[in-house]
């Protein structure tokens, strides 16, 4: 794909004002603007490219070219009834202007061909300033990013597979950013081996690999996260985005020994704590357990069980056997013979007799033990800048998690959650967001990056929900041990978001039921009382965990956002689904169900309704009354601002269809990711105008194919990925069970463009002096020297200070990107020896 460049100012005409240069000392002094100081861009949230080029695309369609820009956030000054007002645009072809765009940011071109270029301009205060690079129409409503496929491998011979398994490798979740602080989208795509494994599924998986790519194909690097990160959807949770303000974006991701950049033709390993070095940790080693590993593990479990706090403590039982409910077999402290034939008896005999999916027998693969990092890499060149501890660290294997406690024995599941995303937390700058743990333990810390070193802003943990019997408890809807943020235990979802929900100007984090503030606080924890048909009538009880989420303005007529969740609690949870108001947790709408209520889904698919609708797999499930519409995930594709869905999944090719089931549209020879969930690689407002775009990877990940909708609009909105709400929306949609990204306010057929941000700030242009010298040839005008405002004569900026004149001038004055004028803008005078 071609794509456009950043609108740059044009060089500016000196020569009058040089050739004046010693008259112009005479002149009368005109006050510079009040406005900050120039260059200054301190009110732009931080999580935006403030550079962001135009994203200039074309598209050949039945009807000629379609043509499609973004309306950048830079440019935006205000409201209409229809659209957001800004700059118009003037529409190249072939070098020739072909129309002047004022009411959206597209154009179906009649006349255009495969042949045709274009190039578009902003006209701002009538002023056309600098054209876009020129583009050239894709052939078809797609274009292409050339893949370049990892090769394949085998795992290491096991008891599942004694020779080994081969595995290949497919495109999996996107992201994009801005990594080399040119105005254009980068694209990071996450590879997974055909072993990729959910935290539940035993067995050995080849790496996770994190390709980033230029719009043309170009590999830029490769990041291996190598063995010892397990690869899956729960596992390798990716964030980019530019935490430290340079104009390029960086990318962290969870890391360990092994893990390996290659850029240039060369590979390097991370580098290791020298803590770690110092204690014979190395990048070769292999924590993967073997079936005999985990035997070996658990044993040392049951031999240190008399030394554990919580059995010093009388928390827990004193003997394996009295947690076990069986005879006393051993004296205590166990010997290592003797906790070795008690775990051979464990993985053998109690597990299977408590559910026969416990094939601890089978148990291979995982990674239960051994340094666990946070990594940083230059998202252009891929070089590592810091390397430190993750948190949260694991603690143990998942027996303070839970993983033991109830009949399926799952050790390495609920304590390997992760979530990863990006959040403003001051309003200020971009942190990044990384998870662990929502069943019951959870917690949330938040990195920053100052160019230099990451440092931990903060951590929320709710502490271990405590457990009288490891082996046999119910830890799910518990409180955790932590005084204030207790209440975050069992709250998480599979995903998490950051939105401003108590509109002070700093983000929160929205973790499935439960919300942090800003500062780490828990803002609230979302509960109920349980109703009749349920476990227990009468009880209140924590909303819960759940597995879709979202959050958004979806209400109209109520201040501020809600939060529409579905949850599988079951009779043990007081809603199947749920709305909720974002700024306090409190319940609006919902209802129970009774069961595990799996999917749900928000949109405009009803223009015939207010607002957004919401709907759960559960009948009837929604304000809808009905469960027809897709759950998997949502795209804004339509001219009108209306919702549409994604499906298609396995060897499916990849469809957009109506809230009524009907497909608009099919991408041929295409496929989603992550079995039924049916995830598109990234659906993202990535280019063009407003709405999103489609990126899926063909059937064979060949290539990434970005399509996007040629359906015209009328209507004018700042490109999507200037919202504050919707750019972090993005960087964390990959995460887990990926959600589709939502804006800060409600984005449907019937928007109130009076709520969409406009982040330009206003600054006052002085006006410019005009002279006259009548018989002494000194007429002409002075060009204040004002902050974030340049003049235009006749279409060309000007310098500050006199410039001779003799006949008429009209004078424009344009504000700097992210700034906009404030009164008037242009002046006009005729010269009496003109007249």
């Amino acid at each position: 794909m071609e794509n456009s460049a950043f609108i740059r100012p044009r060089a500016l005409r000196i020569g009058a004002c040089a050739a004046a240069a010693a008259l112009a000392l005479t002149l009368p002094v005109v006050a510079a603007s009040a406005a900050p100081a120039s260059g200054a861009r301190e009110h732009v949230p931080a999580q935006l490219e403030q550079d962001l080029g135009r994203g200039l695309a074309a598209a050949t369609t039945d009807d000629g070219v379609f043509v499609s820009w973004r309306l950048l956030g830079g440019e935006t000054t205000g409201a209409s009834g229809t659209g957001m007002t800004g700059a118009d645009f003037a529409l190249y072809r072939d070098g020739e202007r072909i129309a002047t765009v004022t009411d959206s940011t597209n154009y179906q071109d009649a006349e255009g061909s495969a042949d045709s270029r274009y190039q578009v301009a902003p006209i701002v205060n009538g002023v056309e300033l600098e054209r876009s690079d020129v583009v050239a129409p894709w052939g078809g409503q797609y274009g292409s990013i050339p893949l370049q496929k990892p090769e394949g491998g085998r795992t290491p011979a096991g008891v599942l597979h004694p020779e080994g398994e081969e595995y290949t490798y497919a495109a999996n979740d996107m992201s994009v950013a801005d990594v080399d602080g040119d105005g254009e989208y980068e694209y990071v795509v996450k590879w997974y081996p055909s072993n990729a494994k959910d935290v539940s599924q035993r067995g050995y998986t080849g790496s996770t690999i994190l390709d980033t790519y230029e719009a043309d194909g170009t590999l830029l690097h490769r990041i291996d996260l190598g063995r010892n990160i397990r690869s899956g959807a729960h596992y390798a949770q990716v964030v980019v985005e530019d935490f430290d303000g340079d104009g390029s974006a960086e990318i962290m991701v969870k890391t360990a020994p092994g893990t390996t950049v290659t850029a240039g033709g060369e590979t390097t390993p991370i580098t290791l704590p020298q803590r770690d070095v110092d204690a014979g940790v190395a990048n070769d080693d292999d924590y993967r357990m073997s079936a005999d590993d985990y035997a070996e593990h658990l044993a040392g479990i049951f031999e240190g069980w008399a030394e554990r706090d919580e059995v010093v403590s009388g928390q827990w039982p004193a003997t394996i056997e009295a947690a076990l409910g069986i005879e006393q077999r051993y004296d205590y402290p166990l010997s290592g013979a003797d906790a070795a034939e008690l775990a051979d008896y464990f993985i053998d005999e109690w597990a299977v007799q408590r559910s026969g999916r416990n094939l601890l027998r089978e148990f291979e693969g995982f990674i239960l033990t051994g340094p666990e990092y946070l990594t940083v890499f230059d998202g252009d060149t891929g070089a590592e800048l810091d390397t430190v501890d993750y948190e949260p660290g694991r603690g143990d294997d998942g027996l303070l998690w839970g993983d033991y406690a109830m009949s399926r024995i799952e050790p390495g599941n609920r304590v390997d959650r992760f979530l990863s995303g990006a959040a403003n937390l001051d309003g200020e700058s971009v942190s990044a967001v990384f998870a662990r743990g929502y069943y019951t333990r959870a917690v949330i810390a938040a990195y920053d990056w100052d160019g230099e070193r990451l440092s931990i802003r903060w951590v929320s943990d709710s502490g271990h929900v405590p457990m009288t019997n490891p082996f046999d408890d119910g830890p799910h809807g518990g409180v955790g041990s932590d005084p204030e943020l207790g209440a975050l235990a069992g709250q998480g979802f599979h995903s998490l978001s950051a939105a401003d929900v108590d509109a002070d100007g700093a983000q929160e984090i929205v973790y499935g039921a439960a919300t942090v503030d800003d500062d780490g606080s828990l803002l609230y924890s979302s509960h109920d009382v349980l109703p009749e048909g349920s476990a227990d009538p009468g009880a209140t009880a924590k909303l819960g965990h759940g597995d879709a989420m979202h959050v958004t303005d979806i209400v109209p007529g109520r201040d501020g956002l809600e939060i529409f969740t579905v949850h599988e609690g079951g009779s043990y949870a007081p809603y199947g689904w749920a709305l909720r108001d974002a700024a306090t947790g409190e319940i609006i709408d919902g209802e129970y169900s009774g069961r595990d209520t799996g999917r749900g889904m928000i949109g405009d698919i009803d223009p015939e309704r207010e607002g957004l609708e919401y709907w759960a797999s559960m009948p009837p499930g929604s304000d809808l009354g009905t469960a027809t519409a897709g759950t998997n995930a949502s795209i804004r594709w339509a001219a009108d601002g209306t919702t549409q869905l994604v499906a298609g999944y396995g060897d499916e090719n990849v469809r957009i269809e109506n809230g009524e089931g009907e497909t608009l549209f099919t991408a041929e020879g295409t496929r989603t990711n992550n079995g039924t969930k049916g995830n598109p690689g990234l659906v993202a407002d990535v280019t063009g105008d407003w709405r999103e775009e489609l990126l899926v990877r063909d059937a064979d990940s060949t290539e990434i194919r970005v399509y996007m909708s040629t359906d015209p609009t009328d209507r004018k909105l700042t490109t999507l990925m200037h919202d504050p709400q919707y750019r972090v929306e993005v960087a964390r949609q990959n995460t887990a069970y990926n959600q589709p990204s939502y804006t800060s306010y409600m984005l449907a057929s019937d928007t109130d463009f009076a709520d969409v941000p406009v982040l330009t700030e206003p600054v006052a242009a002085p006006a410019p002096e005009f002279v006259e010298r009548p018989g002494l040839g000194r007429d002409g005008y002075v060009i204040p020297d004002a902050d974030h405002v340049t003049y235009y004569v006749d279409g060309e900026p000007v310098e500050a200070g006199f410039h001779r004149e003799k006949r008429a001038v009209e004078i424009t004055a344009v504000a700097d990107t992210w700034f906009r004028t404030d009164g008037e803008a242009t002046w006009s005078h005729t010269f009496r020896t003109g007249r």
